[in-house]
């Protein structure tokens, strides 16, 4: 099973190695607007190492809406393909996507990420994300005590956009958190209000009200693209097994949005 589980990740690593070991970033992507970074720079300097306190369980407030409760993934479409193994559920074919739509939200995520396999490629370490709106990625990958993967690319970036302020990473095999705070874009004819997000990895702030510039692209500029809000909340499957737990949502009192959700 252990095998099986890793192929996706083992699969990145051997493409790593032909093209030169570690993903450590690219020289030939597109400058971030008002940056002088491009999109997974090389060379953006990684943030500082901080060590967050240890961990404490969030139990989710009386408004909350609970997505995961350690048994039922009844809240979301495509989970089939998740098993719920010891309290959590675990990544493994094809993304996940919250039944319920959301637009300004405090969102509360458990996950953990699996030991490397021998090797050492920074592609095999584990990698999944957290999509806002369906749209805006916050990464999840194990950079503890790492600086292989890009800036942008690490625990708590906005994916392609804004790396962490800080390195907030726990080892493998132990339980994190984030707590996101989502304003969520606003869209009126052709004008665009930005998304703005605030995240803790750890306990630790590293997005403070950071603008979203666009939906999330890999070695490409973020898309502005009008899109439903609310919108499902999205998990996912990027060919490691991380485990989830704990997931549960505060809906915000936010100012009506132009565009309804899809039914």
């Amino acid at each position: 099973m252990q095998r099986i589980m890793f192929a996706g990740c083992l699969f990145l690593a051997s493409f790593a190695a032909a093209y030169g070991g570690k993903l450590e970033g690219y020289a030939d992507t597109p400058f971030l607007p008002g940056q002088p970074w491009r999109v997974h720079d090389k060379l953006r300097p990684a943030p500082p190492v901080v060590t967050p306190a240890p961990y404490v369980r969030a139990e989710p407030p009386s408004d909350a809406v609970v997505l995961f409760d350690g048994q039922s993934a009844a809240a979301w479409q495509g989970a089939e393909a998740w098993p719920v193994r010891d309290g959590a559920l675990i990544a493994e074919k094809g993304d996940i996507r919250t039944r319920q739509s959301f637009g300004d939200m405090q969102l509360h995520v458990e996950w953990l990420v699996p030991q490397p396999t021998a090797g050492g490629h920074v592609a095999e370490r584990g990698n999944s994300g957290v999509f806002l709106l369906d749209q805006y990625e916050i990464q999840i990958f194990d950079n503890y005590g790492e600086d292989t993967i890009y800036a942008d690319g690490m625990a708590g970036a906005v994916y392609g956009q804004s790396p962490p302020l800080v390195n907030a990473s726990r080892p493998p095999e132990q339980w994190q958190t984030f707590d996101i705070a989502l304003t969520a874009p606003v869209f009126t004819g052709t004008n665009r209000a930005p998304g703005r997000v605030t995240v803790l990895h750890n306990g630790v702030v590293v997005q403070n009200n950071t603008v979203l510039l666009g939906t999330t692209q890999h070695r490409a500029l973020p898309v502005v693209t009008p899109h439903p809000v609310p919108a499902p909340i999205r998990l996912q499957a990027h060919g490691c097994p991380v485990r989830f737990r704990n997931i549960w949502v505060r809906p915000l009192t936010s100012a009506e949005k132009a565009l309804p959700a899809k039914n």
